[in-house]
């Protein structure tokens, strides 16, 4: 079968591999479709950083491994010791492996497990034809949810849960720096949960139209005092939640700038470079930085309710390439700004 391997930085290759069989409390998932995520541009361009060179510890793989964590598919062959599930089932694929026993893992929090791994990134992943995942990794799709928006089920639930952790209600003020598709998925995190009160900050023209064309208000942050437009705006309370996607220093001080007294500043991105913000509004608000990472089932099961309410769109955002078209189409456009988001159909 067709696969996208990674070796290490600046090398990837479309390879045939053989075609992996279901063992014990596994599945057999021909792969629909794999998003390329930001951490397979850093992994590309700068890695290994999560791409284990010794085996990983609850995975046992290392490099070389297929990539891909975002993905969809149709169970296909069903491993022993699995019940509930039915060979044609459409899934997403929920990629976390976990330890189970940390003090995280014990709490609940999962999504922070001491020794967190990933599908497609401390094993073989979907940017392949098919793929072997643990059962308890599945979320059944129903009809009306595509493939395509199968595959974004896994960052549109980053987003849902830096959203919930928010802590916002209807009628509160939000507002995400940053209009990449976590940006994106922020809004409609928000919307799905009855924000209708958000701004989307964002300085390139091009993603401002791109989230504008969904329904989303922007701020040019180029053309605008941000913070004095939401401290009118509110009548001085400032905002609710504010959630930066960007993970840029201008963006973290306009964002503490314009959250309110006691309300959060929620950082679901990943800083290339250290921050050297100013803390003294934060300290004069007793505002606060919340931490988010990953998602958990239930953000899993909240995003896909919404997708089958009809309430994600991929116009103008998302595209799909071949397998064969990854580094070209995939990477090297991404990388430069050229393409939001893109889906790669190991079937082309």
């Amino acid at each position: 079968m067709r696969a996208a391997v990674y070796y290490g930085p600046n090398k990837v290759e479309i390879a045939d591999v053989p075609e992996p069989s279901p063992g014990p409390g596994t599945v057999k998932v021909k792969v629909g479709y794999n998003g390329i995520c930001g951490t397979d541009l850093h992994e590309y361009y700068a890695g290994p950083i999560f791409f284990p060179t010794e085996p990983h510890p609850l995975t046992h793989a290392q490099v070389p491994l297929v990539m891909g964590h975002e993905f969809s598919g149709v169970i296909t062959d069903i491993g022993s010791r699995v019940t509930g599930w039915s060979e044609g089932d459409r899934v997403a694929i929920e990629p976390i492996y976990k330890c189970g026993h940390c003090p995280a893992c014990k709490a609940g929090n999962y999504n922070i497990c001491a020794q967190i791994g990933f599908h497609g990134l401390m094993s073989d992943g979907g940017m392949a034809e098919y793929t072997v995942v643990p059962a308890d990794m599945l979320h059944k799709l129903p009809d009306n949810v595509s493939m395509q928006l199968g595959a974004l089920v896994e960052p549109m639930s980053v987003a849902y849960h830096a959203a919930t952790l928010g802590e916002t209600k209807p009628g509160d003020t939000a507002m995400v720096f940053g209009a990449g598709p976590i940006g994106i998925g922020l809004w409609f995190a928000l919307r799905g949960k009855g924000i209708d009160d958000a701004f989307v900050v964002e300085p390139s023209a091009t993603r401002r139209a791109s989230i504008e064309a969904l329904g989303a208000r922007t701020l040019d942050p180029a053309a605008l005092d941000v913070p004095a437009f939401i401290a009118d705006h509110t009548e001085g309370r400032g905002a609710d939640a504010v959630f930066d996607a960007a993970g840029v220093t201008p963006a973290v001080e306009t964002a503490l700038a314009c959250v309110g007294a006691r309300r959060p500043m929620v950082s679901v991105a990943i800083y290339e470079k250290p921050l050297t913000t100013p803390l003294l509004n934060l300290v004069m608000n007793e505002s606060r930085i919340q931490g988010s990472l990953c998602y958990t089932s239930a953000d899993f099961q909240a995003v896909i309710a919404l997708m089958a309410q009809d309430a994600y769109d991929t116009t103008g955002w998302v595209e799909s390439i071949a397998i064969d078209d990854v580094i070209d189409e995939g990477f090297e456009a991404l990388h430069a700004g050229a393409k939001m988001k893109v889906l790669v159909d190991p079937t082309i």
